[in-house]
């Protein structure tokens, strides 16, 4: 069975939570910030106008990512997650494209995210998905960030 990517609905949240949770407190631990998201994503995100997508194996979550208002004209990519049994099939690519193509439709002119430098594969996918690093210029809201990268959408102008 292929493995679809779908929007946000609520009865995918609890799985937005448990997807994120897991790599975050393999690798780091979880932050005041991430239980913002992680405990409300459809307020946190969906609401100001943010958008989550999920890959499906049939019925079964197995990736996700979200696409977090920054500004009426900037996104944040953030929170993607694969699962393991599901990685190293070019989800996350296809996780990254989907936020990238619908903040293109919502006018966006960039789309940014901020990551640690321990996730080098993750920073590799990123830079294929056309994303430069920039420095870290302002506090995050996370201890664990040490990258920022950002991606140009080119020629883009609200409501095109």
């Amino acid at each position: 069975m292929s493995v679809l990517i779908v929007p946000f609905r609520p009865g995918l949240a609890p799985a937005f939570a448990d997807l994120n949770r897991a790599w975050i407190e393999r690798l780091f631990s979880i932050e005041p910030a991430d239980l913002k998201v992680l405990g409300d994503p459809e307020a946190a995100i969906i609401a100001p106008g943010g958008q989550i997508f999920f890959a499906l194996d049939g019925d079964s979550p197995v990736g996700t990512v979200a696409a977090i208002r920054a500004t009426p004209t900037r996104f944040e990519l953030a929170k993607m997650a694969v699962a393991p049994s599901h990685q190293d099939r070019g989800l996350g690519r296809r996780l990254g494209e989907a936020i990238i193509h619908w903040s293109r439709s919502q006018g966006a002119e960039s789309v940014f995210l901020l990551t640690n430098s321990r996730l080098t594969g993750a920073i590799r996918l990123y830079e294929r998905l056309g994303f430069v690093h920039r420095p870290l210029l302002h506090q995050t809201d996370y201890a664990r960030a040490d990258v920022c990268m950002e991606l140009t959408l080119a020629g883009v102008r609200p409501g095109a």
